[in-house]
């Protein structure tokens, strides 16, 4: 208890230097604040860098606003409202997009808005510059025509515009369709598409990084956001200022300073007082222990946020399914959910978010430890001997920023495969080497992941994401699956007008691959936030970053 006691203060008195949140600014506490800022860049699946993205740029088009669930507004998935483009139109004819930009737009750097801006956007995506193309990924996901995985070869002229975005004046963008596909509003509004500012990328660029990736990376992502950059110290904190010009109105939030404070019981303890004004990332045994604490609000929903462990088939032996299933049902599901999650989550039993359109309840994996051995000794491993040979690929790896939550996961993980034969140990490792590994070397053997969350709302969107081949279009393929039935049946699908037929072939898709133990859901979970009661309009988007845009902060 003494040296639980020592580490709080210590971690009030760090944050005395920024004091107590006045007026309207607000302190935010978070396990991190963004390694990096470029959606293309090796930070992107780092949820704390993509909160930093969608601070300070803005999208074409977004979805209205849906119902109020525990106090928090979600989205209506089936309207888009204009933001960058003010409005729209189709012509099926030509599988042609006409976008009306908004005018009268300016950024923080004083730059105004127009065509070219959307344009340099979608050129520095099919330039596919960046560690981690995600722009061109949501181009091809959305099949805008030459947004395919011809680009990564060696014609340059594959990697130029060309004719299928094109700019008709300072403020009327066309974009064409190689192929009917009801996804492309949904991608332009997801964060790795939000729109640069064109002029003060340029003026960063350099000869040797002319997209400006390391500027991104480590300065700034200049846009047309309702922030402005102030200050950024990695691994420490950010500080954003809201722009009075933002074309929205001028944020009520004047100012928001996000600081990294690891522990998520040190966070706990600053919330309660009374110096921070809304924290993230607390173990849903602690977000319990606020509930109904005066001045305090716990909020949340369940969105797409989820748990699953994540098994190389690059990396030997878990290129063996007997092994994979194995490990599927020596999982003791049930006690994670009490005792990582202290009953606020449930078995996943699908493959994609279960409130996704298009999700199949197709895994639903048992815990059987006698199963287990079995399938164990199927794969040619009985009781586990012969696994040691494998080195450290049974390194269960996990992010160490979360061992507040993850900690008491993974030590139940790692003795219930002991139990059966399998010699996991832990292996916690820093959240930016852990993105890296996953997203751009693809190299991660044995993990532990809650941070994937597919951010088009659509099981198709989830399927390309994460489970077709790279060389067809995946981009985040962690895991290294490739099953050429799956590609060939999702080129189908993602093109096919009729619901109940795609919808048919999603379900044989996901069947597919949990079959093949792709990878091992565990559980989904609630996506919560704490605050103080001074702060209101909280709303969840799939990508479960905040928009301080959307914050009330009363005196």
């Amino acid at each position: 208890m003494k040296t639980m006691m020592s580490t709080a203060t210590a971690a009030l008195c760090a944050l005395s230097v920024a004091g107590a949140a006045t007026a309207q600014e607000i302190l935010i506490l978070a396990e991190d604040v963004p390694a990096g800022l470029n959606y293309d860049g090796p930070a992107a699946a780092i949820p704390s860098s993509q909160q930093g993205m969608v601070t300070l740029l803005e999208p074409l088009v977004g979805y209205a606003d849906g119902e109020t669930v525990d106090g928090v507004v979600v989205p209506d998935f089936d309207t888009f409202e204009g933001r960058l483009a003010e409005s729209w139109t189709y012509d099926a004819d030509t599988l042609t997009w006409t976008f009306n930009l908004r005018q009268g737009v300016t950024g923080c750097g004083g730059a105004t808005f127009n065509a070219d801006d959307v344009m340099y956007t979608f050129e520095r995506a099919k330039s596919v510059s960046g560690a981690a193309p995600i722009g061109w990924f949501l181009s091809n996901v959305a099949s805008i025509d030459g947004f395919g995985p011809e680009v990564f070869g060696d014609d340059a002229a594959a990697k130029e515009l060309g004719d299928s975005i094109v700019k008709i004046d300072d403020y009327t963008v066309q974009i064409r369709q190689a192929e009917p596909n009801a996804l492309l509003l949904p991608v332009l509004t997801i964060f790795g598409l939000l729109i640069f500012d064109k002029e003060t990328m340029e003026a960063n660029a350099t000869e040797a990084d002319p997209w400006s990736h390391d500027y991104v990376n480590n300065t700034n992502a200049p846009g047309f956001g309702g922030y402005c950059l102030e200050s950024w110290a990695k691994n420490e904190q950010i500080t954003y200022s809201s722009f009075p010009d933002y074309y929205r109105g001028a944020p009520d939030a004047t100012r928001v300073s996000v600081r990294r404070v690891p522990q998520s019981s040190n966070r706990l303890v600053v919330l309660r007082s009374g110096q921070a004004d809304l924290v993230t990332g607390l173990t849903p045994r602690e977000y319990n222990s606020i509930a109904d604490v005066d001045g305090l609000t716990v909020a949340g929903v369940t969105g797409n946020e989820n748990l699953f462990i994540h098994m190389n088939f690059d990396v030997e032996p878990f290129d063996n399914i007997k092994l994979r299933e194995a490990i599927a049902h020596a999982i003791p599901y049930d006690q994670i959910i009490a005792t990582g999650y202290f009953g606020e989550a449930t078995q996943w039993n699908g493959m994609v978010p279960s409130t996704y359109p298009g999700y199949a309840e197709v895994a639903g994996f048992s815990y059987d430890p006698e199963m287990a051995k079995s399938l164990l000794a199927e794969a040619g491993y009985p009781d586990g001997a012969g696994l040691d040979a494998f080195g450290e690929a049974f390194a269960l790896s996990y992010v160490a920023e979360k061992e507040s939550t993850l900690g008491p996961i993974v030590n139940v993980i790692q003795t219930a495969l002991r139990e059966v034969g399998i010699p996991a140990t832990l292996d916690p490792i820093p959240q930016t080497q852990y993105g890296d590994r996953q997203l751009v070397r693809r190299d991660l053997p044995f993990a532990v992941n809650d941070q994937e969350k597919p951010i088009g709302v659509d099981a198709g969107y989830a399927i390309q994401l994460f489970f077709v081949s790279p060389e067809n279009g995946g981009l985040n393929n962690m895991v290294n699956y490739r099953n050429a039935d799956l590609d060939t049946m999702w080129s189908g699908a993602r093109v096919d007008p009729d619901t109940a037929s795609r919808d048919a072939t999603l379900a044989q898709i996901q069947e597919m691959l949990a079959a093949d133990v792709a990878w091992l859901p565990i559980v989904e979970y609630r996506t919560q936030w704490a605050f103080r009661d001074r702060v209101s309009g909280l709303k969840w988007y799939p990508d479960n970053s905040i928009r301080y845009t959307d914050l009330q902060i009363s005196e």
